[in-house]
């Protein structure tokens, strides 16, 4: 049952099978569903509204999906949406697309609209993962003649600073605290099955989007998180990973130690190491590893979208 302070709980949220598709995550998986679900909402809503709704629902899945991924890690799963990142457009951007397509083969018959249920859970997830406020405008899409559809995400504020059209209007149909907040209420009554996870459940929480992984930083226990996810099968495809300093607490004595042993087991793995969030005192714990050829990047975001363009660089390499 969801709460009564879900911003998506109106009598719209029934699709036309009767299934709750603010919940139910078949629809994408199914190009003919969410055909059937993207002409059904712009027939009783109109199509900015039924845009504002799929954005919102697809962000609450997202959003969802990456809080249950940092709390299960040692079980790392990929998004429903896959994507695949590239290069930035810019500072402060994350790019990426999304090679299978499924809305934009869904809007195929339908004309006009945008993969609203796509972007809004890419922002789901990516606000998941970073714990800000992170929206993905689509820039270019398929059903519309544009090749792969492809997307820019960044914070809400840089958005807001941006003044774009296309952005601010999405931003208005987004309520992230009210989303998160019920995200969050309802995964607070998720009981974890019995046995589930394979190590300490105070472990850090790892992501892995393809050949990226992300680990935030917790001491000795970062390096046991990296070497207990290499060995599941969802990892194979790791080459590059990267550790969050974002809010992590330090020990400038021993740290170094900690760092040094957590990359000498993402390089074992045949990994490279990527930096992120490093505070005052996290600068000088790298420092003192004397290995100028580290990457650090200021922020997580920033991180990840190097990580991407490392691993596409291996990837031509081999």
């Amino acid at each position: 049952m969801r709460s009564r302070r879900d911003p998506l709980a109106d009598p719209t949220q029934r699709a036309p099978d009767g299934a709750d598709w603010v919940s139910d995550p078949r629809f994408f998986a199914d190009a003919r569903l969410l055909a059937a679900l993207h002409r059904d909402l712009r027939e009783r809503l109109g199509p900015i509204a039924a845009a504002g709704a799929l954005l919102r629902a697809g962000f609450a899945h997202g959003l969802r999906d990456a809080l249950r991924a940092r709390a299960n890690a040692a079980r790392p799963t990929a998004p429903l949406v896959a994507v695949r990142f590239a290069p930035g457009a810019g500072a402060g951007a994350v790019c990426g697309g999304w090679p299978e397509g499924l809305e934009a083969r869904a809007l195929r018959s339908l004309g006009g609209s945008g993969c609203w249920l796509s972007a809004g859970y890419t922002s789901g997830w990516l606000s998941g993962l970073g714990e800000g406020d992170l929206l993905a405008v689509e820039r270019r899409c398929a059903a519309r003649g544009g090749g792969e559809c492809a997307f820019e995400a960044r914070t809400a504020a840089e958005w807001r600073a941006s003044g774009e059209r296309a952005a601010l209007a999405a931003l208005d149909a987004l309520p992230f605290a009210a989303l998160r907040a019920d995200t969050e209420h309802e995964l607070d009554d998720e009981k974890p099955a019995e046995g589930a996870g394979a190590f300490d459940p105070e472990s850090p929480a790892v992501h892995v989007w393809g050949p990226v992984m992300v680990v935030p930083y917790a001491g000795a226990d970062t390096a046991v998180a990296v070497q207990a996810v290499t060995r599941e099968p969802a990892a194979a495809g790791v080459t590059v990973v990267v550790v969050d300093f974002e809010g992590a607490c330090v020990d400038e004595g021993f740290g170094s130690v900690a760092l040094e042993r957590a990359i000498d087991a993402i390089e074992s793995y045949g990994a490279e190491a990527v930096i992120a969030g490093l505070s005052p005192l996290a600068e000088r714990v790298v420092a003192a590893l004397g290995r100028d050829e580290l990457v650090v990047r200021q922020d997580l975001r920033a991180a990840i979208a190097t990580a991407f363009q490392i691993a596409e660089s291996q990837r031509h390499a081999t």
